[in-house]
């Protein structure tokens, strides 16, 4: 009975760890994720841009897992090379271990202090107050949770079972490798896996193979989550779990000289866990870092490429369901997702073109527009053949999907005959923005990019909480516009040549990334005029 008790107050302290971890990823993506997203996007040009970029987004979202779906992600979307993809990676595998040795480094006397705060701040009604309420709320969640393992811990650490098995387990490290790993797999958190390990007070060689192991359990999470994606995001999350199997395979007959090393090194003791968790990914940094490019080009033979083929017409518009409203609606839907989905490709390889100076993807941009044109007028045709049975409601639903299509549409045109050219120009000319003027509209891409992605997700959701927060981002794009085009006066003015020959480029980029966005971000118009949150006029009263 006592074992059984141990056994739910381990589980039960754990389950709160998790729970802490969840809470702060869910607070910093409500208050920062577009802005996370951002520094992913944005970030990764340079190697360095892409190590801080993960290390960033980690110690956010607390969880290297998050971090790993979205660089794998961003190089199915074209948006991040594969390359810095994996120093993505390693920054994030280093962020996740820095919050390991953060939470375990003394700070349980914040914890009331964390959740009081906290839970102030949930209570404000701004998306970024609340949500760092929340995150404030997962960490003092998650020091409370380590006081509650060590508590658990105590008799299993005095328990004789445990002095009888630890010397068996300490002769199979393989064996405690994969322990550990599937220990990390149930858990779905390296995190936490090393934290139980440094509750436990395990002696010092195997301490070190157990964060070993939970290193690669850690890895194979991601690579579970992204099997359905396409081949380059696959790619991201196999090259993360190799890297890790690399560096334990290469750690592991050397854990019992790096136990004792680590025991030596005059820094605040935080734990031997803990410590080798970081060392472990910050040498697994260092090492893999300058070979990342030769991984990458590995990985492209080990996982084949899909044989994608080329879309043949609609998809989901059934003639024999026109006389069920409800299912051709539905239908209707999946098919303008569809639709979305090759518009957001026509961005992608816009921004792709813009970045590597290169025309060759601008090729592709034209064919998606034919193919946009032609699937939206199969959409409105199919809505107008709608049955007469169908409800006020659906009739709703559908000047609703139509009112989106045609917005999906003019979205396209202005990428083919607006931004695409533009970018043309650009590279037939030889024109070179600044370097502050590139980064200004490298994010306008970025951020434009992210609200074609939320637009899609409002939708289908017609979630309320998420369209007004699409609506506050047009403030954001309109004030970003507004102040990239006072930088760049302000550029001309103290007479740079760069932003001299690519002003009125820089000007029409900016015209037309903002136009994208009023369009995308209009699908959150009815959803919240429902509610009356929306005003006719944006004129002040008298």
């Amino acid at each position: 009975m006592a074992s059984l008790m141990i056994i739910v107050q381990l589980g039960g302290a754990v389950a709160l760890l998790l729970f802490g971890l969840n809470l702060v990823r869910d607070g910093m993506t409500e208050a920062f994720g577009i802005r996370l997203r951002m520094a992913l996007g944005i970030g990764t040009r340079t190697g360095a841009g892409a190590f801080l970029a993960g290390l960033a987004a980690t110690l956010g979202l607390q969880s290297s897992t998050a971090t790993a779906l979205l660089a794998a992600s961003f190089v199915d979307r074209g948006m991040i090379r594969a390359r810095m993809a994996q120093i993505v990676l390693l920054g994030a595998n280093v962020g996740t271990a820095l919050t390991a040795w953060v939470v375990s480094s003394g700070a349980g006397a914040l914890t009331p202090v964390l959740l009081v705060t906290g839970y102030a701040l949930s209570k404000r009604s701004g998306p970024m107050l609340a949500g760092t309420g929340r995150g404030l709320m997962g960490v003092g969640l998650m020091l409370l949770s380590l006081t509650l393992l060590d508590l658990a811990a105590a008799p299993v650490r005095e328990s004789p079972l445990l002095a009888a098995f630890l010397p068996m387990l300490d002769q199979a490290w393989p064996v405690a490798v994969l322990m550990a790993a599937g220990l990390a797999f149930a858990c779905s958190s390296s995190l936490a896996a090393v934290l139980l390990v440094l509750s436990l007070g395990l002696p010092a060689p195997l301490t070190v193979v157990l964060v070993l192991g939970a290193n690669l359990g850690g890895a194979v999470v991601p690579v579970v989550l992204t099997k359905g994606l396409a081949a380059p995001a696959r790619r991201v999350a196999i090259g993360n779990l190799v890297i890790r199997a690399i560096g334990c395979i290469i750690a592991l007959p050397f854990a019992g000289w790096i136990g004792p090393a680590l025991q030596q090194v005059p820094l605040p003791w935080t734990g031997l866990a803990v410590e080798a968790h970081l060392a472990f990914n910050l040498a697994l940094a260092v090492l893999i870092w300058p070979f990342a490019g030769l991984i990458t080009r590995g990985l492209e033979h080990l996982v084949a490429s899909d044989d994608r083929e080329a879309e043949p017409g609609p998809l989901w518009l059934d003639d024999a369901a026109l006389d069920t409203p409800l299912v051709a609606l539905t239908g209707a839907a999946r098919e303008v997702l569809a639709i979305g989905d090759t518009v957001e490709r026509m961005l992608v390889q816009t921004r792709l073109a813009f970045q590597q100076n290169d025309p060759a993807p601008l090729a592709e941009v034209q064919e998606l527009e034919r193919r946009v044109d032609r699937r939206q007028q199969e959409v409105k045709t199919y809505l107008s053949r709608l049955g007469n049975q169908a409800s006020e409601e659906e009739r709703r639903r559908a000047i609703t999907i139509l009112d989106y299509v045609i917005n999906l549409e003019h979205v396209g045109d202005i990428i083919d005959k607006g931004l695409a050219p533009e970018v043309r120009k650009k590279i037939g000319l030889g024109l070179r923005f600044s370097p502050q003027g590139f980064d200004e509209l490298d994010r306008m891409f970025v951020m434009t990019q992210e609200n074609l992605r939320m637009a899609q997700t409002v939708f289908m959701t017609r979630d309320r909480d998420m369209a007004r927060r699409l609506m506050e981002l047009k403030v954001e794009i309109r004030n970003l516009e507004r102040q990239s085009s006072q930088r760049h006066l302000f550029r001309l003015r103290e007479g740079l040549a760069a932003s001299r020959e690519t002003s009125s480029l820089h000007l029409d980029i900016l015209r037309d990334l903002k136009r994208v966005n009023a369009h995308v971000i209009s699908v959150a118009h009815p959803i919240l005029d429902e509610d009356g949150l929306l005003f006719e006029s944006r004129l002040r009263s008298r």
